[in-house]
């Protein structure tokens, strides 16, 4: 019996020809930095000699498919598809699979199911028990506790970077833990905490909040009382001052390294350091960056870190991001070209933009309030954010856009006045105002209203 082979495709022609030969295939799609791609690549290996006739396509055909990393589930699939076990959804028992030389697979799906925290058997009651049991043990293993995007020192979200750089000018010892390492906690905690969106930062077992949350309880220093009033303790009291040695403690950067970078960042309101210049980019990432913001119409300066390694590596421990392109909009790190892209695709960008009063040369401000309203399907321009709003009527409106379940978009009017009295060109004299792919639908009793008589979602989806 001929066995299976585990193959790497590279153009479009190659996976063509594959699904057609009309021999069983599996199709793994994966990505060089997602760790569960390494591990299912395990699986693949061993399925391949274990499982010859396994297969997900036939003759060009799907017959099943299978959507995350879920190695339990592979097994179980590719074992109903070559008809070793019954036809209903239980999942596969050892005895089932009919391996008398395939135990090494089932060895490996139980070891990499127990890595992805991922239990293949087992009633999901239980399993939620187990879950917010865990959730508790972390939140509680620190007195303050992080749950993050990255770590400490390599965040990979601005908000969380900002959260950890509150953190440590609050001088506080602080756990944290990477959600992007763990699906199950990830997904967990939003339902444990009733809390949809990260960081999450929590105080002796309490949620305080995200991150506009932190930083406005930071800026109007309620967070110092907050880590008070729980007694956490910090490296230095009211009453000490930490060394002055002429060197940052925090970063090891001597005060006149810091001093040019902060010149350096501050010295457009829009700057890029990237690897290379405009016209030659030096790397993709650095390329992608300028890319977004020409079509952004926004101005920018840069700065060649391959030109001086000081700034090059000094600017990765002053900003805490390890890598390069690092996007500064006046003087605050957006991020990189993953973070700068995500941002354009959901609107955010031109959001953050516009607060921060960065002018785009040849918009008017009637173009610039239409492409803000129109910068996403649901569009509410409320006082305040939805993790803090500022007033009783945006937070009403909020709430019931995330009962109903409803994604949107958001500005806060009090950052921008142009935008707050420029948006009454609607004709609609208060606040909050929601409008739906470019039309206003109301206010806060329209909204109220319409989510009584269940027309909300219903208008908002169509």
């Amino acid at each position: 019996m001929a066995t299976g082979s585990v193959k790497n495709l590279e153009t479009k022609e190659e996976l063509h020809k594959a699904v057609n030969e009309g021999i069983p295939v599996i199709l793994h799609f994966w990505a060089t930095w997602c760790d569960a791609s390494i591990h299912m690549d395990q699986v693949f290996s061993h399925l391949s000699t274990d499982f010859p006739h396994a297969h997900f396509f036939r003759d060009g055909k799907a017959v099943d498919t299978l959507e995350g990393a879920d190695p339990s589930s592979l097994a179980n699939k590719v074992a109903k598809v070559a008809g070793s076990i019954n036809k209903s959804d239980e999942a596969a028992a050892p005895a089932t699979l009919g391996l008398s030389s395939g135990s090494t697979v089932l060895e490996t799906v139980k070891e990499l199911a127990k890595d992805n925290r991922v239990s293949p058997l087992g009633n999901q009651p239980a399993r939620s028990d187990d879950l917010n049991k865990k959730l508790k043990q972390l939140i509680n293993s620190h007195p303050v506790m992080l749950f993050m995007k990255g770590s400490p020192e390599e965040p990979q979200c601005g908000f969380s970077k900002k959260v950890v750089n509150i953190l440590k000018e609050e001088k506080v010892r602080f756990g944290s833990f990477d959600i992007l390492t763990d699906q199950e906690v990830r997904e967990g905690l939003k339902k444990f905490s009733n809390w949809p969106t990260y960081p999450q930062l929590y105080c002796k077992g309490e949620l305080i909040g995200g991150c506009d949350i932190i930083i406005s309880m930071h800026e109007n220093n309620e967070l110092k009382d907050v880590f008070r009033d729980h007694e956490v303790e910090t490296p230095y009291s009211s009453d000490t001052k930490p060394p002055d040695s002429g060197v940052s403690a925090s970063t090891g950067l001597s005060s006149s390294q810091i001093a040019h970078l902060v010149n350096l960042i501050n010295s457009s309101p829009v700057m890029l350091f990237m690897k290379g210049t405009p016209e030659e980019p030096k790397c993709g990432f650095s390329r992608k960056v300028l890319d977004i913001l020409e079509q952004e119409k926004v101005e920018c300066k840069t700065f060649d870190i391959l030109t001086d390694n000081e700034v090059r590596q000094g600017l990765k421990v002053y900003s805490n991001w390890s890598s390069y392109p690092q996007l500064y909009i006046k003087g605050e790190l957006i991020g990189g070209s993953d973070v700068v892209l995500e941002m354009q695709k959901s609107g955010q960008l031109r959001r953050v933009l516009a607060e921060k009063g960065v002018i785009i040369p040849g918009e008017t401000p009637d173009e610039r309030l239409t492409k803000l309203v129109s910068s996403s399907p649901v569009m509410l321009f409320m006082k305040g954010t939805p993790d803090a709003p500022r007033c009783g009527f945006s937070s009403k409106v909020v709430n019931a856009l995330k009962e109903d379940g409803v994604a949107f978009g958001s500005f806060d009017i009090l950052s921008d006045e142009d935008v707050r009295q420029g948006l009454k060109f609607s004709n609609w004299p208060t606040y909050p105002q929601l409008y739906y792919k470019g039309e206003l639908i109301g206010g806060c009793d329209i909204i109220l209203e319409m989510k009584n008589s269940g027309e909300l979602k219903s208008t908002l989806s169509e």
